[in-house]
């Protein structure tokens, strides 16, 4: 059974090269399936997604989300997506490069969002992801933090974390920590 389908890719590739045309490279499973969610996102406005490194490489992308509700309001956050060969049985890698004060993102970039994690499942796509992550901006959870100052400010006393957010954002000092404008 196995050489039966070694001969038939050899003779795929004979005719592929006597007819002139360069060899296909053939996509994986989790670029089929990647290709097929980017064809269908349908993403709120404050959203865009850019390929950095072209068209041809659908593996890593970029989203731009601009919160139009909440804390964030008038940000500009960029975040980078890695996605591995055997999506979607594991989540897309997501950092955010844009450093910014907020309780689930820590300044490394790091995310905490459950359905990157522990609640990844194959029926989920890059759009819900995107849309977890514009959830982060509307409604931050300092129940589960990565920025753990961050989260306790947002618990304790919303009015200080919404000033301190808007002085992130505007690019300034949140205790010891610089954060570069973003807005």
């Amino acid at each position: 059974m196995i050489k039966l389908f070694k001969v038939k890719e050899k003779q795929r590739e004979l005719a592929e090269n006597a007819s002139g045309g360069a060899p296909v490279k053939k996509q994986s499973a989790g670029e089929l399936r990647l290709h097929k969610d980017i064809s269908e996102l349908n993403l709120p406005k404050s959203c865009t997604i850019q390929f950095p490194n072209g068209k041809d490489d659908l593996m890593n992308f970029e989203v731009t989300i601009r919160p139009d509700d909440g804390y964030y309001l008038g940000g500009i956050f960029l975040f980078s997506f890695q996605v591995s060969p055997i999506y979607p049985h594991e989540a897309p890698k997501v950092k955010c490069k844009t450093k910014v004060y907020h309780p689930n993102i820590d300044l490394e970039g790091n995310v905490c969002l459950n359905i990157l994690r522990e609640d990844w499942k194959p029926v989920l796509n890059i759009n819900t992801v995107i849309y977890g992550l514009y959830h982060l901006f509307t409604e931050p959870n300092y129940e589960d933090p990565l920025n753990h100052d961050a989260a306790a400010m947002l618990r304790e006393n919303p009015k200080l974390f919404e000033s301190n957010v808007r002085r992130a954002m505007a690019g300034g000092y949140v205790g010891q920590t610089f954060f570069p404008r973003c807005i």
